[in-house]
């Protein structure tokens, strides 16, 4: 009995710490510095001028156009109001992606059963049909799943400005703030 309690535990350990780096992969970038933290992407800034930064913001695989371009017009607000400005004007804005194309293989296919596959017969509207692995049925003949990631970056040069946001592309760094807070997911500790 002992061994086999060992056995359970240690195989329950590991399922445990599988599940635990699994749930990193999937997680989206958190506002965060670049490279600052368990999961990539974050932000970084540039100072240009004694009132200019460039500021940027880069994505994972799961992170949303939506909440990078967010994620920088935070990061934008939070550096005017930490210099002491009460508003920024966006100059440039960049945005980009990169979309990059995932083949998964099937595991019925790659599994540790060498050359054996399973073969069966199903009764379906047409009647009697069969399917075989070798023979490339189109019921399973695909043998990867593909999907399209798409990561998003965003980078825009702002004017940090004294006074309130006047013009088109200004913003008031304190409403900024104010609004996207409640949004912004920090790095898990």
């Amino acid at each position: 009995m002992p061994t086999t309690f060992r056995k359970t535990t240690i195989a329950a350990a590991l399922a445990i710490s599988a599940g635990g780096l699994a749930g990193c992969a999937t997680t989206p970038t958190p506002y965060q510095p670049i490279g600052s933290g368990k999961v990539s992407g974050g932000y970084s800034d540039t100072q240009l001028a004694p009132d200019r930064y460039r500021v940027t913001f880069v994505g994972n695989d799961y992170t949303s156009r939506k909440t990078v371009d967010d994620y920088l017009l935070y990061r934008a607000a939070q550096l005017t109001a930490q210099n002491g400005y009460q508003s920024f004007k966006i100059l440039t804005n960049v945005n980009e992606s990169d979309v990059e194309t995932q083949l998964t293989p099937d595991p019925l296919f790659t599994g540790p059963y060498g050359w054996w596959r399973p073969a069966w017969r199903y009764y379906g509207p047409a009647g009697w049909r069969s399917w075989n692995p070798w023979t490339g049925d189109p019921f399973w003949a695909d043998t990867v799943d593909v999907s399209t990631v798409t990561k998003y970056e965003a980078q825009a040069d702002i004017l940090m400005q004294r006074g309130p946001a006047t013009g088109k592309g200004s913003f008031n760094a304190n409403q900024v703030l104010t609004a996207l807070g409640p949004t912004i997911q920090l790095p898990k500790s």
